[in-house]
């Protein structure tokens, strides 16, 4: 059952920014971080189902990142969210999307992870794993390429939640960087919310336990 708290528009202290922001200027906006992942790369932690596991950690830490319009058109906060990531298939150079459901247990939802990308590898189309949650958001990663910057274009003001963009990591002398884009709206997110958002990730990322 999808749990969530239904806004009270009336009274919500954001209501002014949210018309600003859905109304009057329509606006989403992009931000593009490289992230210090070296603790994670020494860990040999299999890197995507580690960033899916700490994006979506990181999510569920904040309001702003969890505050969509459900189906019915009901503006709300859901209590938890799940990642829905791109998986590629070589052989026809295309990509499906696919869900995993989140757990606080790393080994768990890694467990999830490979479960899925095993059970959809072979699998065609868009979204072959049926079910999607509504409190579900975006995730993909372009591993061929180490970008400065990437932005969405979305023509729909009504999506609110963020989207998720990794691209290649690249090594420094003593660092390794993974660039990390995110898409938000700005009715429900501003620039402080994405700030302390990466700053929380980054200090995930910082204390990374080493694995034997």
């Amino acid at each position: 059952m999808t749990e969530y708290r239904e806004i009270e528009r009336s009274s919500w202290d954001r209501q002014e920014y949210f018309e600003h922001y859905t109304a009057a200027v329509p606006c989403t906006y992009s931000m593009t971080v490289k992230l210090d992942i070296t603790r994670l790369r020494e860990s040999r932690d299999k890197l995507y189902p580690a960033m899916l596991y700490l994006l979506t950690e990181t999510v569920n830490r904040f309001e702003a990142f969890r505050t969509a319009y459900r189906p019915d058109g009901t503006l709300v906060v859901y209590q938890e969210m799940h990642p829905s990531y791109t998986i590629f298939h070589k052989e026809t150079e295309q990509f499906s999307s696919i869900w995993t459901e989140y757990t606080a247990d790393y080994g768990e939802f890694c467990r999830r992870c490979q479960e899925d990308a095993q059970r959809y590898e072979k699998a065609a189309g868009f979204s072959p794993k049926p079910g999607v949650p509504e409190n579900s958001f975006n995730v993909s990663m372009i591993p061929w390429a180490a970008f400065e910057s990437f932005q969405l274009n979305l023509p729909d003001f009504r999506y609110l939640l963020p989207i998720f963009t990794m691209g290649k990591y690249t090594e420094e002398p003593g660092r390794c960087l993974l660039p990390l884009a995110a898409q938000v709206h700005h009715a429900v997110c501003d620039g402080y919310h994405l700030g302390r958002f990466f700053e929380c990730l980054q200090e995930r990322l910082d204390a990374w336990p080493a694995r034997k």
